[in-house]
């Protein structure tokens, strides 16, 4: 109620004994999470690795809890796995919790975070071609599932290109 957020930083906290990341305990309070890095030093500060982490994290405890309770049957109802068990995480909440979340929480989301006309132009174009992505039948699912940094083929930030065609521009 008071604008509070939430950012996460997966690999991390499981690495560095921070505990469990609180995804599950902040979708319940109904605070969607942006994703963090920290400690670059230590683990990799990419976004796609960061996604993949918080999405099998969170169906991977979703999941253990319906395991210990004893209900092996599959759901009628996807995404939720069982009555009274949180929804699993899909990958467009994921992509949502990467790109427009972050801006949200560091109350920018007016100036940045989306495609929209008088917005910073932050564009991320990914090769979906590419062998990693075959075969390309839900996009959202191969950003967050099959994609990693080779795949970033153009970087546009406030509409400046600093990457074209796989080639950083303007860097000695």
């Amino acid at each position: 109620d008071a604008g509070a957020g939430v950012s996460i930083a997966f690999p991390i906290e499981m690495t560095m004994r921070h505990g469990m990341p609180p995804i599950l305990k902040s979708l319940e309070m109904g605070i969607e999470p942006s994703l963090s890095v920290d400690v670059e030093c230590t683990m990799t500060a990419d976004f796609f690795t960061q996604m993949r982490s918080m999405m099998t994290m969170q169906r991977m405890m979703v999941n253990q809890m319906v395991l210990e309770q004893g209900n092996f049957e599959f759901p009628n109802q996807w995404p939720t796995p069982a009555p009274n068990m949180p929804a699993l995480l899909n990958t467009r909440d994921v992509l949502r919790y990467a790109t427009m979340n972050g801006a949200k929480a560091l109350r920018l989301d007016s100036k940045v975070g989306s495609l929209t006309p008088g917005k910073e132009a932050d564009i991320i174009i990914l090769d979906a071609q590419a062998i990693n992505v075959a075969p390309l039948n839900h996009v959202p699912g191969a950003v967050v599932s099959l994609m990693d940094r080779g795949n970033v083929e153009t970087v546009l930030v406030a509409g400046k290109v600093r990457k074209w065609k796989g080639k950083l521009r303007g860097v000695d």
